[in-house]
């Protein structure tokens, strides 16, 4: 059960649904500290997400279509705006309006010697569910401004009356030491954590890439997870609206198994950047919808109140 919880919590990015999936999972389960992930890649090589370089002159055209096979997807500029502010509410089954999720651009900054995005998303539940399980959690990450792969991923859980603070700082190496609050967690080169994840599939072009993959770190165990274009332009209804939105179906594997306890598909709508309108999620106990209802910029007032 432990690996359904961390698969749907890594897959809904933070998301109200892989919250509560991560609920009815867990039941009654006090919290625990998250595990801290086992790999043994070489040293660190920071992930690239530029297309490489174009064919040198005199090269047979043999090595120029060896070169595009291997290319990575194609990436446009980072859509990302300090302040972006994005406000959901969540579905599951035939309940309404169950939770929110806010997820929110804090800022671009220095971490750690290196140009980062701030990414933050936050949960809580709603009545009648609150009266039944109070929860109010915090996730915070602190990724590559160019990449999105992940220094530093946070996470302040308050569940029923418990609270958990978890740092994990990542090293693939093992060789980097982690502050006293903080735990090392060693995943592989270029690996992202479930926000930087979010942002990271609105740099890929649609249009030129139909699947990508990545390595992405929970706060518990370390996955791949592939998203695949499923349609170019599908009609999306939203509180926060009517979009043309980018279907993307997201699917996760362990050890090179696919998961099977459920399934994911993300509505990127067609606009300049890419908002994520729509996280569907079936789950073996339930269906989730978490939609947009609202999206607006912060100004640095508001940001500083927030923080």
């Amino acid at each position: 059960m432990k690996k359904t919880v961390a698969v749907v919590a890594l897959v809904a990015l933070g998301c109200a649904a892989g919250v509560f999936y991560w609920l009815h999972a867990r039941g009654g389960q006090p919290l625990a500290l998250p595990e801290v992930v086992s790999a043994e890649p070489p040293g660190f090589h920071e992930a690239s997400v530029a297309t490489p370089p174009s064919a040198r002159p005199g090269k047979s055209d043999r090595a120029g279509k060896a070169r595009k096979t291997a290319a990575p997807p194609a990436m446009i500029e980072l859509p990302l705006k300090s302040g972006e502010v994005l406000n959901y509410t969540a579905d599951v089954s035939k309940l309404e309006n169950v939770a929110t999720l806010t997820l929110r651009v804090a800022g671009k900054g220095s971490f750690l010697g290196k140009n980062v995005w701030h990414l933050q998303a936050a949960a809580h539940t709603l009545k009648p569910l609150r009266i039944v399980f109070e929860l109010d959690d915090q996730f915070d990450s602190y990724s590559d401004a160019g990449t999105l792969a992940s220094l530093q991923y946070e996470m302040r859980l308050s569940e029923r009356g418990q609270k958990l603070q978890s740092i994990q700082r990542m090293t693939s190496s093992g060789k980097e030491p982690a502050p006293a609050d903080a735990t090392a967690a060693r995943v592989v080169p270029g690996t992202r954590d479930p926000l930087g994840m979010m942002e990271f599939l609105r740099t890929v072009d649609w249009t030129a890439t139909r699947q990508v993959s990545s390595p992405v770190y929970d706060g518990h165990k370390l996955y791949n997870v592939r998203a695949k274009l499923a349609s170019a332009s599908v009609a999306v209804g939203v509180p926060a609206g009517d979009y043309r939105a980018t279907k993307i179906e997201i699917h996760v594997f362990e050890n090179g198994v696919e998961s099977k306890d459920a399934s994911f598909a993300l509505y990127l709508a067609n606009d300049a950047v890419k908002t994520p309108v729509l996280l569907e999620a079936v789950m073996p106990f339930a269906a989730a919808r978490v939609q947009l209802v609202k999206e607006n910029q912060e100004g640095p007032e508001s940001k500083s109140k927030a923080n």
